[in-house]
């Protein structure tokens, strides 16, 4: 589907057979952009070294980019969109090689295919996550647009018969300016077609870009606002029909007996489709398919996690961090270091489970028939869709077809295909298409969460407070165990550690161990700024307390540890100044600052927040100074800084997930609640420029707020806060 015309039919890209007929040179090529190659178009002639159009009036330099005879650029999006400006962002670095104007580049998703369209920074799979779209895409998508390019150019060079360095391509056309001459792309595409493929092609200088680092209006905003963008909910084929399902209250659980007289009794309910540990409502419309989910009556077994409540993990947790882990990281000597501190500092810290509680509730539209299955969905990992959808169906991953659509909210949620499964279990028992829609409280209390981590920190200091050792064990889930197990190494992976080592700060003497405990039956998965929404709110608040231990202010402590990593200090130096650090606040208010290198990307804040008598916290300002090298869209890194500035305050103000034998106790924006519009910050964001490559920026802020939010209670309060969500009965005034 193109951004400019959102329809859930199937593309022209998901007709086509992208893997059929490959030698195995042209599959070496095709797998080559993952690492930053060139990639050759699958749909090639016999001859190897010309690329070729699939139609007469289309030119297809490789799997990313066609080009019609109109001029219209087409982009095979290998990346979802998701709120984050993907659609946009992307799209600007073919432009800026292809010299094309942003609005004539056009978008069809992907296909399910991980050898053409694998993330080559999630070990090649197809997936938008980990704030990497831009990062992956850096390099082969300016290299597709360089491709076309000089291919195009060497098309009009042979029709004039000059030499191609005569010419030059600007405006989506090609220019001799010798002669003046000067011929459109879309007048070129059945010559450039047979042109020879480059080895090698000069991709733009940053002092040479046009349309990199400029503020480009987002591409898929007028469909959003005018109500024309087709998210996974909003799919309707002919003769669907609508389910929603009540799954096991406690996970493991089981349906035990259903009751479904007066449910089949509801007025445009279809079908009682009865799972092994979950019950759907086949109707007409969602409204009778609620009322005959309601009419239910379902015994449940409940398996053996009917007792888990939070006493028993955290119980478990902090045990586990008495036993020593896999270690992480080790620099130097932290035992010798301790035992010769003038000073020692311990602490222990929580984080709790978060649900992702996305706006657009989980849902997804599956047709099966005997000889395939059709899916329509918002997911930000396509292969897996395909692969489990398959696996659910019976069938051969080539008889599922998979249709994504705009995500209304991912966060991680929909990195994972258990919704899918869950959809294509009913829809087999379904003639004809069915969506499945998630309620509110289903979908809350049936997701897959955060984990909850438990933390042990120590630190001896100098004579002049300076940190001399560091020592941190914590325990907790690990996500990439079992969404990539390749990557679980050794007990330690790269998301659980991210934010925990490799600190900016200079430490001589550090050790970090983490150990792996898998609460009992809770889901885990990833959730947005993932590991570092653990470590850095951890780890930046046990440093302040480190400088409240030194009687030194806590930005020049940091500063003071940051000689050798200079982008990191003006970063913080930069955040200070524009926050007006020092300066004279009313009384319980205060500043906390935070620091961070995760995703590439440097970034501090400082929070400004005030509590109020009764222990209620109010965010009044963050100030954020950003370092994630080459900038994109200025505009796109500024409003995913505040997006995940108010997606960490609400974790730091209201976020936990709690159970009670063994049933999650939030259900809905009343008891899982959200930052509300009235309670959102004024918030600057400074972006510093240089030329190194792009950092990831959709999660970056989440992580960094909640530790300058708790440090900023603390210079207020002069409460230390170890344990999230904020607990206002903490905060109280006393007398």
């Amino acid at each position: 589907m193109t951004i400019d015309h959102f329809t859930s039919e199937t593309t022209s890209l998901h007709r086509r057979p992208f893997a059929e007929g490959l030698s195995r040179r042209k599959f070496l090529q095709v797998g080559a952009v993952v690492g930053g190659g060139l990639l050759l178009s699958p749909r090639l002639p016999s001859a190897d070294d010309t690329a070729s159009a699939a139609d007469a009036d289309e030119f297809v330099p490789n799997a990313f980019i066609r080009i019609g005879s109109d001029g219209h650029v087409v982009l095979t999006m290998p990346y979802v969109e998701m709120g984050q400006g993907t659609y946009t962002s992307i799209p600007m670095l073919i432009a800026e090689e292809l010299e094309v104007g942003l609005p004539q580049v056009r978008l069809e998703h992907a296909p399910p295919n991980e050898k053409l369209y694998g993330n080559p920074l999630l070990g090649g799979v197809q997936a938008t996550g980990n704030s990497n779209a831009v990062r992956g895409a850096w390099k082969p998508l300016r290299q597709a647009g360089a491709v076309a390019r000089t291919m195009l150019i060497a098309a009009a060079a042979q029709r004039w018969n000059v030499a191609p360095a005569s010419c030059s391509a600007k405006g989506g056309e090609v220019l001799h300016e010798a002669t003046g001459r000067h011929i459109p792309y879309g007048e070129l595409v059945a010559d450039a077609a047979h042109m020879p493929v480059p080895d090698h092609v000069e991709l733009k200088r940053p002092d040479q870009f046009t349309l990199i680092g400029t503020p480009a209006k987002r591409l898929d905003a007028p469909a959003k606002v005018n109500g024309t963008a087709v998210y996974g909910i909003d799919v309707r084929l002919p003769g669907i029909k609508i389910a929603t399902l009540a799954q096991s209250p406690v996970f493991g659980g089981k349906v035990k007996s259903v009751d479904d007289t007066a449910a089949k009794a509801v007025n445009g309910v279809r079908q009682i489709v009865q799972l092994e540990d979950a019950v759907a409502v086949v109707a007409d419309h969602m409204g009778a398919a609620k009322k005959g989910l309601a009419a239910l009556a379902i015994e449940w077994d409940e398996g053996p996690h009917a007792t888990v409540d939070m006493q028993k993990i955290v119980g478990e947790l902090e045990e586990a961090t008495r036993s020593p882990g896999a270690v992480a990281q080790n620099i130097g000597d932290v035992d010798k270091a301790m035992a010769g501190a003038a000073t020692k500092v311990e602490a222990t810290y929580q984080v709790p489970f978060l649900a992702h509680a996305t706006m657009e509730p989980m849902n997804c539209t599956v047709h099966v028939r005997k000889d395939g299955c059709e899916i329509w969905v918002g997911s930000q990992a396509m292969a897996r869709v395909q692969a489990t959808a398959a696996k659910t169906a019976g069938l051969p991953l080539d008889k599922v077809v998979v249709h994504n659509h705009l995500i209304g909210g991912g966060f991680g949620r929909r990195l994972e295909a258990d919704g899918v499964a869950r959809a294509v279990e009913i829809a087999k028992h379904v003639d004809g298409p069915v969506k499945v829609v998630w309620t509110r409280e289903e979908d809350i209390q049936h997701d897959m969460y955060r984990p909850y981590w438990y933390d042990r920190l120590s630190a001896g200091l100098d004579e002049k407070g300076a940190p001399v050792a560091w020592n941190h064990r914590f325990a907790g889930s690990s996500v990439i165990a079992r969404w990539a197990p390749p990557l679980f190494q050794n007990g330690l992976d790269p998301d659980t550690t991210e934010g925990a080592i490799d600190l900016l700060y200079a430490l001589p003497n550090v050790h970090v161990e983490y150990v792996r405990k898998e609460p009992p039956g809770i889901p885990t998965a990833f959730w947005r700024s993932v590991g570092p929404s653990h470590n850095v709110f951890v780890t930046e608040s046990f440093m302040d307390e480190l400088a409240a231990a030194a009687k030194q202010d806590p930005v020049a402590y940091r500063l003071a540890l940051l000689d050798r990593e200079p982008r990191g200090k003006a970063v913080l130096a930069l955040a200070a100044e524009k926050a007006g650090w020092g300066q004279k606040l009313p009384e319980r208010t205060g500043r906390g600052s935070s620091l961070q290198f995760v995703f590439a990307t440097y970034m501090a804040h400082v929070a400004e927040v005030e509590v109020a008598d009764d222990g209620m916290v109010r965010v009044r300002r963050v100030v954020c100074a950003v370092d994630c090298g080459t900038v994109v869209n200025p505009d796109t890194v500024r409003a995913q800084v505040q997006s995940a500035i108010n997606f960490g305050i609400t974790a730091a103000l209201y976020g936990k997930i709690t159970l009670a034998n063994g049933r999650v106790e939030q259900a809905n924006f009343d008891t899982y609640q959200m930052l509300r519009m009235n309670q959102v910050p004024a918030i600057e964001v400074h972006i510093v420029q240089n030329t190194e490559s792009p950092g990831g920026m959709g999660e970056c802020g989440t992580s960094a707020i909640v530790p300058a939010v708790a440090n900023a209670i603390f210079a207020a309060t002069g409460k230390r806060l170890r344990k999230m969500p904020i607990d206002p009965n903490e905060l109280k005034r006393q007398g």
